[in-house]
């Protein structure tokens, strides 16, 4: 058997500017993966690099033609361990890029036994939940404006960027416009432990579901005086980026927040997972900006999840490629009618 594999850099603008407490994102710089066979049947994956984590669009590219190198080594889509054991070997750090690669090859093998992903997996699509839709921070008036459109297009579940000296205005804001939703909040690491539990208070008052990585990451003590104080549940994000992260967090949050992007790959985000239940916390997995090439293999995980936050192609303003339905929130596994995880170009 042998595998012939390619990548290619694209970038893809916002459909608006789209800010967090420590920047904006106008566009979206994603590297996309193929992983063809000798029947020429192809995978398809997806990097969606961030700074955050010592990764852009340059060091993907620049470590792919190595990680390529060894896939075609392995040679064999169906020897799943044995390829992410090798990328690993072959670039330890690059989690974004070794996570491309990782989901063509899967996206590759559940092709190949015409199967979607989770159902080689054995999940039921009943039980993924909905995902949040992201109101990133802006003026208080253009939040508002976000918040009802987001509504009007079906979404039920908002997630709100905090951080700002206005949390509480754009969090009513947010309820004005959106009084039924499901709201969370996410400030990531903006707080102070003692902010954070302040803000919680009035949070609760406003029924926000959770608070998602109120505190910087590198103060694990203070995520711990957060969690014990809180009137709200804590989900850790920036404190947990892979499966060795879980058992350091798991007296200091509620909730476990994973990213593919963070952990390197889908194999070891299902660890993250195993682990996070071993630990008895509740288990969410988030995106960065991206493409359907990645986020339609997030998706095939939600049936494991308790809370979804799978918006990253839908902030797009256009996407070169077609994934699961999220349109309105609902992450429809049921009506996938592709193998793999339904990733594919957006002309077809």
């Amino acid at each position: 058997m042998s595998l012939d594999a390619e990548f290619e850099r694209v970038s893809m603008p916002l459909e608006n500017p789209f800010t967090i407490s420590r920047g904006t994102q106008t566009a979206a710089e994603n590297v996309v993966v193929r992983v063809t066979d000798e029947a020429g049947m192809t995978g398809v994956g997806g990097a969606a690099p961030s700074s955050h984590y010592g990764e852009t669009a340059d060091t993907v590219e620049a470590v792919m033609p190595d990680l390529l190198d060894a896939v075609e080594r392995v040679g064999d889509p169906h020897a799943l361990h044995a390829i992410e054991s090798e990328l690993r070997a072959v670039v330890e750090g690059n989690p974004a890029a070794r996570c491309a690669v990782s989901i063509a090859v899967h996206d590759l093998a559940a092709k190949r036994l015409g199967v979607p992903l989770h159902r080689l997996w054995g999940l039921d699509p009943s039980d993924a939940p909905k995902t949040s839709f992201t109101i990133g921070l802006d003026d208080t008036d253009r939040v508002r404006e976000k918040a009802a459109d987001a509504v009007e297009a079906g979404h039920s579940v908002l997630k709100i960027k905090l951080g700002t000296v206005r949390d509480r205005e754009l969090v009513d804001a947010v309820r004005e416009a959106a009084p039924d939703a499901r709201l969370r909040v996410d400030a990531n690491e903006a707080w102070t432990p003692k902010e954070a539990v302040r803000k919680a208070e009035w949070l609760a008052d406003r029924d926000v579901e959770f608070v998602e990585q109120p505190v910087p990451a590198e103060n694990p003590e203070g995520l711990r005086y957060v969690y014990e104080r809180s009137e709200l549940p804590v989900a850790a994000d920036e404190s947990c980026v892979t499966a060795a992260d879980v058992p350091a967090i798991a007296d200091r949050c509620d909730i476990a927040n994973l990213k593919l992007m963070k952990t390197g790959g889908l194999l070891e985000a299902r660890r993250a997972i195993a682990a996070a239940r071993a630990h008895g916390l509740e288990v969410m997995c988030g995106c960065m900006v991206e493409s359907n090439a990645s986020i339609a293999a997030a998706a095939q995980l939600a049936p494991l999840l308790d809370y979804a936050d799978l918006d990253g192609s839908l902030l797009l303003a256009e996407d070169p490629y077609a994934g699961i339905n999220l349109s309105d929130g609902e992450i429809r596994l049921a009506e996938q009618d592709r193998a793999g995880t339904g990733a594919r170009p957006a002309e077809e």
